[in-house]
């Protein structure tokens, strides 16, 4: 029995961190898990930022609320649920995912956390576990499930390289000469197609 795993930004919808960048005029905000590897790193970095311009929730959520799904993600998705059962695992928050993943047709995700202030200052990211995409999918593999992974970035690799089948996609064209080993894909009729191949054997 199959499950495929996605990473949500930049695979499903665009990167948040992208879109508030460009919104608020922060072009340092543009920076990335394909800028820097270390999460935990990037994101200290990035509330660092947003206290310096006093900036909270309540601006990040107006423009999340604002974000559609990449073109044809949610048809792809709906697409591939008739076949096969997925769930999106990302080091996004509840609190930034919500809009997203119900544009998506409420998929499964499992993401970490923030810690709020009453005044909506962001204080903290609590992430739910060291290594979480590459603890899910061997969770998966525990339950006798054979997991396909996708995703795009530096912090996916654990996760898709613990899979049967690992894909790339959207990615950039570094992280494809550094994993070749990986398939990687940029539209979602090929990707659906890879998939549908693994499930097929």
């Amino acid at each position: 029995m199959y499950i495929v795993c996605f990473d949500m930004e930049s695979v499903l919808t665009p990167e948040i961190w992208i879109e508030f960048s460009r919104v608020s005029g922060i072009p340092e905000l543009c920076r990335t898990t394909r800028d820097e590897p270390d999460y935990d790193k990037l994101m200290r970095w990035r509330l660092g930022i947003l206290k310096e311009h006093g900036l909270g929730i309540q601006e990040v959520q107006e423009v999340i609320s604002k974000i559609d799904p990449l073109p044809g993600a949610r048809k792809f998705l709906d697409k591939l649920r008739e076949d096969i059962q997925i769930v999106i695992l990302s080091d996004t928050f509840e609190e930034f995912a919500g809009p997203l993943v119900k544009k998506l047709g409420m998929p499964t995700i499992l993401c970490n956390s923030l810690e709020i202030a009453p005044d909506g200052e962001i204080l903290a990211h609590k992430m739910r576990i060291s290594h979480s995409k590459l603890s899910a999918v061997n969770a998966f593999k525990s339950i006798n499930y054979n997991v396909i992974s996708v995703g795009d970035s530096y912090n996916d690799l654990e996760m898709l390289k613990a899979s049967e089948a690992g894909f790339l996609f959207n990615t950039t064209e570094k992280m494809k000469q550094d994993n070749p080993e990986l398939p990687a894909f940029d539209d979602f009729d090929s990707l659906y197609s890879a998939i549908t191949a693994v499930l097929k054997g």
